[in-house]
């Protein structure tokens, strides 16, 4: 009887909780006072917490790890050869936009705290004519755009801006405090200004 009325309350904590008991009962007569009783955390249940808080994978995304856009960029390009065109950090790691060969574009996942390629993927793009157009001439890389736009704050988004005459790389900077500001690196000298649409 002792032993029934312990397995009920060990299994209503756990539904109550969330999680998942286990009861051990040493067999024995119902007048055995020391019936041992294990209940275990499944702490999956924690990590499924952690990771649908709407919250914390913005503060990822806000805070960067050791990974510079710069380095993500160069680890991007090591696994998937080609162009980077944009490196953003989104959703806990950096993507970075690589033109490929042809009319292949690449989306390549990139571990912000370690440097890790996470994985990538084919993307359908239909503007890789008009990527080459506006970066013909140009001796400016994302990486080193990336770079020159680091001496003004934390670098979170580095990205090409191929429309009409005002070309260029657009980089956004964090600084210390949170505060958020647009730069425009030159496709040819990599000078950084503030960018005039920034406000």
């Amino acid at each position: 009887m002792k032993r029934n009325i312990v397995i009920a309350v060990v299994t209503a904590a756990a539904l109550v909780g969330g999680g998942t008991a286990t009861a051990l009962a040493v067999s024995g007569d119902d007048d055995d006072a020391s019936t041992p009783v294990t209940r275990t955390d499944d702490d999956r249940d924690d990590r499924d917490d952690r990771s649908d808080d709407g919250g914390d994978d913005g503060d990822r995304a806000a805070a960067p790890g050791d990974v510079t856009a710069a380095d993500a960029i160069a680890a991007a390009l090591k696994h998937t050869p080609g162009t980077a065109v944009s490196a953003e950090l989104d959703d806990g790691s950096w993507e970075i936009d690589v033109l490929g060969k042809g009319d292949t574009w690449h989306s390549v996942r990139v571990d912000p705290g370690t440097g890790k390629v996470l994985g990538s993927s084919k993307d359908d793009e239909d503007d890789a004519a008009e990527v080459r157009a506006a970066l013909k001439g140009t001796s400016v890389t994302a990486e080193q755009a990336a770079k020159a736009a680091a001496a003004k704050g934390t670098v979170v988004s580095v990205d090409l801006d191929d429309d009409g005459d005002d070309r260029g790389w657009e980089a956004e900077t964090l600084a210390s405090g949170g505060d958020g500001q647009d730069w425009s690196v030159g496709l040819t000298t990599a000078s950084v200004t503030a960018d005039r649409d920034d406000d």
